[in-house]
């Protein structure tokens, strides 16, 4: 059996969703009998001091993981491996465009909405060469599809939009798009729990994944797929109907227990949020069934008085 994985950003504390992302991701890979990994992606954001917070946050609802912590800043061999394997496939071009190129480009016709539009698709060595006196250029992928469907354990099939997105950033660092298919790749997760405001970006991911193992550039997810299980799990929203942020007040250990709501009182009502027993890591593992998650968000108004004594 492969790995299942939680990777947090360490661009600051994390908030309730987060936590609750991360219980379900030990679940899901518990009750399937995989390893849990945790990898720690600070390619981009990464603000002093953020990772340790959030490892002791996790420890301190009872998460426990397998192997040592990875980092992706300590990966860049197996980026610059599949970016190589991409460049001799020919399958990388130069893109010179800003944000505001792209915004205000006209779209190619029968693009999808939102796709790049192929400006810089097929431009002449000359014209590279006068757009690299004037900026930097990234790196895109080379497509030859504009959509990919991939499957969902939660959400069912979903089909989404890939088109020639960046791979690599004009400063050089691999973009995020790239960095999760080859780090999922080379740990060996096939299976991907996260929040489903990531599944519109999953078809990218997975049509790379494709990509890559066709290469030979990494190893496929699975016997049968290059592509890992995804599980997209709702987000969690605040009062207002908007995704939980920090600005919400206190939605981090840190907070909740300067408001003397323990941790352990915290992983009781995330379980219970789910549909799971509150009581204890083994309990909800226990009752785990994917099939009886449910399917929208969890509108987060404040703790309720405890009971039995947990704080």
């Amino acid at each position: 059996m492969g790995a299942g994985r939680y990777a947090p950003s360490p661009s600051g504390e994390l908030h309730l969703g987060n936590l609750r992302t991360a219980l379900l991701a030990w679940l899901f890979a518990r009750s399937t009998r995989r390893s849990f990994l945790l990898r720690v992606e600070d390619l981009d954001r990464a603000r002093a001091g953020a990772e340790a917070v959030q490892l002791a946050d996790l420890r301190a609802i009872g998460l426990d993981w397998d192997g040592p912590v990875v980092r992706q800043t300590e990966r860049a061999d197996g980026f610059g491996a599949a970016i190589a394997a991409l460049q001799e496939a020919g399958l990388l071009y130069e893109c010179f465009c800003t944000r505001r190129d792209i915004a205000e480009a006209p779209s190619a016709p029968h693009a999808a909405p939102g796709a790049y539009p192929g400006t810089c698709r097929n431009l002449t060595e000359t014209e590279r060469s006068a757009r690299r006196a004037e900026r930097p250029a990234a790196l895109r992928l080379r497509t030859d599809i504009d959509r990919f469907t991939v499957t969902d354990v939660l959400q069912g099939d979903y089909t989404g939009v890939v088109d020639d997105f960046v791979v690599v950033r004009n400063d050089g660092v691999p973009a995020y798009n790239l960095a999760v298919v080859v780090d999922d790749a080379l740990q060996g997760i096939d299976q991907v729990v996260r929040g489903d405001d990531l599944l519109p970006s999953t078809p990218r991911q997975a049509h790379l994944a494709t990509v890559l193992a066709g290469l030979g550039a990494v190893p496929a997810a699975g016997t049968d797929s290059a592509v890992p299980q995804y599980a997209h799990v709702p987000l969690v929203l605040n009062a207002e109907g908007r995704r939980l942020a920090k600005r919400d007040g206190s939605v981090t250990l840190a907070r909740l227990r300067d408001d003397g709501v323990g941790a352990l009182r915290v992983r009781s009502v995330l379980l219970e949020s789910v549909g799971l027993p509150g009581g204890s890591l083994a309990e909800a593992l226990e009752a785990f069934d994917r099939a009886l998650l449910p399917r929208e968000p969890w509108v987060f108004t404040g703790f309720p008085a405890p009971t039995g004594g947990m704080q």
